[in-house]
């Protein structure tokens, strides 16, 4: 499979402003690639910068230094520095992002929340709606609710909208951010049967995965990102899993 993503020199920085103007460095010359069909994950304590690094990757943090190139229609782009119509444009067609936390307009029906990343994309109203009901039925997500507003569900429901929604439509590359946090043995076997078939479609994914079951069963790689490691024992670390 084709390398959909490189990682060169990446770094990311937060200046504690109220104190002092401490700068902090969350994220010091990192190096990875990840091709099509595989999954690698973030392993590292917590604080090592596992979901800063998703975050950096997504556009949401901006990177200190380095460079993030991701295969975009055909093509690689520089996401550091990029425009943000680019960054939009690339998170539209190409890059798709789990959250641990689901962010929606209030009152808006649960069935639109998941189907907007297909409508975006031009699907008809009816295949957007089929594919929405599918998932949300695997993921065990009552028919009473659909026509609700995600934001008076429980937090384990939410959880699953937001990874229906995320899975709506196929990415190129996701990144995944604890997507299996605190679901139930029978759901979180449908997220790793999810992953699963959106690795045999030829995605890329990147992911943090606490629950060891659920680590283990998706990994093809790690990436140790301890803070106690050098670049270049990070880059040694990533290793077949």
């Amino acid at each position: 499979m084709n390398t959909l993503i490189e990682v060169s020199g990446l770094s990311k920085t937060f200046t504690l402003h109220q104190q002092h103007g401490v700068v902090l460095n969350v994220l010091s010359g990192l190096h990875f690639s990840v091709r099509g069909g595989e999954c690698l994950v973030l392993h590292g304590q917590s604080g090592a910068g596992k979901s800063t690094l998703l975050r950096t990757l997504y556009g949401n943090y901006l990177a200190a230094g380095g460079s993030i190139r991701v295969l975009h229609n055909g093509e690689w782009v520089e996401l550091v520095g990029a425009e943000p119509r680019q960054v939009l444009a690339v998170r539209r067609q190409t890059l798709g992002y789990v959250s641990q936390f689901l962010r929606v307009i209030p009152r808006v029906a649960t069935l639109d929340v998941v189907m907007e990343p297909a409508l975006a994309r031009g699907w008809s109203k009816a295949d957007a709606e089929a594919r929405a009901k599918s998932l949300l039925s695997r993921l065990n997500i009552p028919q009473a609710l659909w026509q609700l507003a995600p934001g008076t569900f429980s937090g384990g429901e939410q959880q699953r909208v937001n990874i229906a929604r995320g899975f709506m439509v196929a990415w190129p590359l996701m990144l995944l951010d604890e997507p299996t946090a605190s679901l139930d043995d029978a759901n979180r076997q449908v997220v790793l049967e999810l992953i699963a078939e959106a690795k045999a479609a030829g995605s890329a994914l990147i992911g943090i995965f606490h629950d060891r079951t659920a680590r283990e069963a998706v990994a093809d790689r790690f990436f140790d990102m301890s803070q106690d490691m050098s670049a270049a024992a990070q880059q040694e670390y990533i290793y077949a899993g």
